[in-house]
């Protein structure tokens, strides 16, 4: 082993260690009633590490992780980070066939999974080109599903210390995207310290932090902004097993903390939930959102019932790893429904067609540099280049500078609506709607239509029962232009969204696209 390279290593892996000789005594995670101090985390994190040695993974193996949140998940990325062993976080809402796409494209050699989901993986091993060699439960486990403790729990000998390099493969992030099938964008451990460092520095993230984590971590939202940077830092992590209001409400209150994130539509759920007003959240000092932009209405609402809390918007995509840009708490008025300006370790453009910068005030894509960027795409050379071509991470956004150097991200390309002729971007058409008092929740997204070729059609969740279509109509055509005014308006007792409570706009098309040929 290179013994210079070993004195010089800083991975993903030796975080838990490093904090623990900082914090030893103090709580780092919390779930349900397992408590783990720091020092008691680095020592199951060994204890795992050894384990997945014993049971024969190497150094640039595959261990892939269907699960909940759990305390497991975070020991398990530690573990396998630790070894070189590269983790592959999946989508618990996937179905076999999706799974077994990952699991023959990452070519994963293990397969560890909550015991609640092992019928839907036996499904997707059984659909796979059988790759899989071990397999583990978190839980009690059942036949040919050994418990995970046998990991976590185990007391052979240490191994020797593996060598990872800056930019040897830590992770493999599937991302769902437009394509039929995901990419395994490579994260290294490079590109995750670094991003650590932008977020607790743009983020103002301290060791004396309590948070609530209960958006999922196979995103690397949570994951990344958020879980890892408090074992960074040595703050204190509760992890709940999904974002269910009335839980979040408790868990801020019963442990007394001070900092949460959540998409839009999470603190949305919040500010309606009946336990809101009734629940105690002085504690709270830092909130975070992201993954969509913030309606305006929904920020102002925030700002009024959430008084002493402020309020950061994290932009950026799972390539980035996933922060791009920040929009910091005295930005949030001023800038509302700005992405900010680049996190601290980023360089940010917006470019057009020919990727020739483009003048303030010009719509473009927005692409980046930074070692928060991907390694690039698993087994896929070609997006690889495409992605990175002329020396910047292409992001797939549209976005727009204003003279003070805040980005405002347009729309995805893909949800670009281009109707009669004109362009309008979907979230402008959503900020006009929020206006109205009687809507909780909209998405706009543009449908086939014989003759405007796209039809901008919005989706709304009412606050109460009642509010017709034509009245969304009406007021849309008092807020927007012609062109921008939806054609279709649609009442919905709810919106679909992924765990990570992003809207899903392509089952909104998919469902509602008949509308245009009626």
């Amino acid at each position: 082993m290179d013994i210079v390279a070993q004195a010089r290593q800083h991975t993903l892996g030796d975080l838990p260690r490093r904090s623990a000789r900082r914090f030893g005594s103090k709580t780092a995670i919390i779930d349900g009633d397992t408590r783990l101090t720091f020092a008691e985390l680095d020592a199951v994190v060994d204890r795992t590490a050894a384990g997945l040695d014993a049971a024969g993974l190497e150094k640039g193996d595959r261990l892939a992780l269907l699960s909940h949140n759990c305390w497991q998940f975070a020991v398990l990325q530690y573990a396998t980070a630790r070894r070189g062993v590269v983790l592959v976080p999946i989508n618990f809402m996937l179905g076999p066939d999706e799974i077994a796409y990952v699991l023959d494209h990452s070519g994963a050699a293990a397969f560890v999974v909550e015991d609640a989901l092992t019928s839907t993986a036996e499904k997707a091993i059984a659909a796979s080109a059988g790759t899989v060699t071990h397999r583990f439960a978190i839980g009690d486990g059942q036949p040919g599903w050994p418990s995970v403790t046998e990991l976590t729990d185990y007391d052979g000998p240490q191994p020797p210390d593996v060598l990872v390099a800056d930019d040897d493969p830590t992770r493999l992030m599937y991302t769902s995207g437009t394509e039929s099938r995901p990419k395994g964008a490579i994260l290294t451990s490079r590109a995750l310290l670094w991003q650590y460092a932008s977020c607790a520095i743009d983020g103002e993230m301290t060791f004396d932090d309590i948070e609530v984590h209960s958006l999922p971590l196979y995103h690397c939202a949570q994951l990344d902004c958020f879980l890892n940077v408090d074992v960074y830092t040595g703050a204190t992590s509760v992890i709940l097993p999904a974002p269910a209001p009335a839980a979040i409400l408790r868990a801020i209150e019963e442990h007394g903390a001070t900092k949460f994130f959540a998409p839009p539509t999470v603190w949305i759920a919040l500010l309606r939930s009946p336990e809101f007003d009734s629940t105690d959240l002085s504690t709270l000092r830092k909130g975070y959102y992201g993954a969509s932009p913030m309606p305006v209405e929904i920020l102002q609402e925030l700002s009024r019932r959430l008084p002493d809390v402020r309020f950061w918007n994290f932009y950026g995509q799972t390539e980035m790893a996933p922060l791009a840009t920040i929009l910091r708490p005295d930005e949030q008025i001023p800038h509302a429904g700005s992405a900010g300006r680049p996190a601290i370790n980023v360089e940010t453009i917006v470019v057009d067609e020919a990727d020739q910068p483009v003048p303030v005030g010009v719509v473009g894509e927005i692409v980046h540099r930074s070692p928060h960027a991907t390694l690039g795409y698993y087994r896929d050379d070609e997006k690889t280049a495409d992605a990175f071509r002329n020396g910047w991470f292409h992001s797939g956004d549209l976005g727009v500078f204003d003279a003070d150097g805040y980005l405002s991200v347009v729309d995805r390309k893909k949800d670009m609506i281009k109707t009669g002729g004109e362009n309008v971007a979907s979230r402008e058409v959503e900020e006009a709607l929020y206006q109205h008092a009687g809507i909780a929740e909209v998405a706009v997204f543009g449908i086939d239509h014989p003759y405007w070729v796209e039809a901008v059609t919005a989706v709304v969740v009412p606050r109460e029962p009642g509010l017709d279509p034509d009245e969304v109509l009406a007021f849309g055509r008092s807020v927007l232009a012609g062109f921008k005014t939806p054609k279709y308006v649609v009442i919905a007792e709810a919106l679909p969204k992924n765990p990570s409570g992003k809207i899903l706009k392509r089952e909104l098309r998919a469902r509602y696209g008949h509308l245009g040929q009626s």
